[in-house]
């Protein structure tokens, strides 16, 4: 049970019989089955009903919805697969504890400093000079150390990304200006492609931790809030690297990704349908994607790694087993 479908076309999408069917406005129909569906992504202007609700839930498959400017909206969950009282306690523990939060909170920006200089050391060793990029990326990583607060540990993983942005407008072609980061909304196609990326990463991270009994909403390095599943956000930001931001790189410096996927509408830049169909068929592609994993021994896909990750953690705050975050090791 791990495949994604994404939903595109304005319409409604509806149960039908023993499967979910999408019915656009110009009355074309495409069914998905959802024995094999992990979530469907929502990314059109598209009703559905409470008896489509319910299914989902049944068959145990989320729904991510996305809004204007592609920004995440929100999620329908399906009735957890797992619940344990005891682990939510102790991950609530776990947050009211501040060297224990603070541990945490370091070990995910340590992993996603990581895996930013992974992505920085594969161009410096393909003709670009990012040496003292990197050089600023370890010394982030080195001064977590001396960190006491999560403020503090927050600036780290802001400097780290400062520099690590740094590298985008070499990295990729003309016509693709980044300029540093700017979203809510994004100001041009560089951060357009990032905000969108950044997104369905955290989707499938809310689907994984769905998976284990921890609760989304308690986190370690962002603070807990309203509406909002923080600790998506802390595992989100050891894969981002890995999976939204390799894409873009890879998409648009083969051309598949041009200006021509991009509209303005609002003072925003916006891929365009065309551009997030390209964008999320490379990201699926991904997430499929294997390799063999040192720990388990056997080959794992992407997606299956988020899984993982979120077990990791839970497993730490049962057990007391030192959570090490991930980190690109191939």
């Amino acid at each position: 049970m791990n495949d994604n479908y994404h939903v595109f076309s304005d319409g409604r999408i509806e149960r039908q019989d023993d499967t979910v069917r999408v019915v656009a406005e110009d009355g074309e129909k495409k069914y998905l089955p959802v024995e094999n569906a992990e979530a469907i992504f929502l990314h059109g202007q598209i009703e559905y009903n409470t008896r489509f609700v319910s299914f989902l839930n049944q068959e145990g498959v989320a729904v991510h919805v996305f809004g204007w400017h592609d920004h995440y909206a929100g999620s329908i969950m399906p009735k957890r697969g797992q619940t344990s009282g005891q682990t939510i306690v102790d991950q609530v523990r776990a947050y009211d504890d501040p060297k224990h939060r603070l541990k945490l909170a370091k070990a995910f920006v340590d992993g996603s400093i990581h895996n930013m200089r992974s992505n920085v050391t594969y161009y410096h060793g393909r003709g670009y000079d990012f040496e003292h990029v990197l050089e600023e990326l370890e010394d982030a990583r080195a001064s977590l150390d001396g960190m006491e607060t999560i403020d503090e540990t927050m600036g780290v993983e802001a400097r780290g990304r400062k520099a690590y942005y740094s590298t985008f407008d070499e990295i990729l072609p003309d016509g693709f200006v980044f300029g540093g980061r700017q979203y809510n909304p994004p100001n041009n196609e560089v951060n357009s492609l990032i905000s969108f990326g950044n997104s369905l990463v955290y989707a499938n991270i809310v689907s994984a931790i769905r998976a284990t009994a921890l609760d989304p909403t308690v986190s370690f390095l962002h603070e807990p809030g309203e509406r909002r599943y923080s600790l998506a956000l802390d595992i989100a930001d050891l894969f981002k690297p890995l999976l939204a931001d390799r894409i873009i790189f890879r998409l648009v410096n083969r051309g598949q990704l041009t200006v021509d996927d991009f509209e303005d509408d609002m003072n925003a830049c916006l891929l365009n349908e065309d551009g997030r169909k390209t964008y999320s068929k490379a990201y699926e592609e991904t997430l499929d994607e294997t390799i063999d994993h040192p720990d388990l021994g056997k080959k794992v896909s992407y997606q299956y790694l988020l899984r993982v990750e979120a077990y990791k953690l839970k497993k730490h705050l049962l057990t007391g087993e030192e959570y090490v975050p991930f980190r690109r090791w191939w």
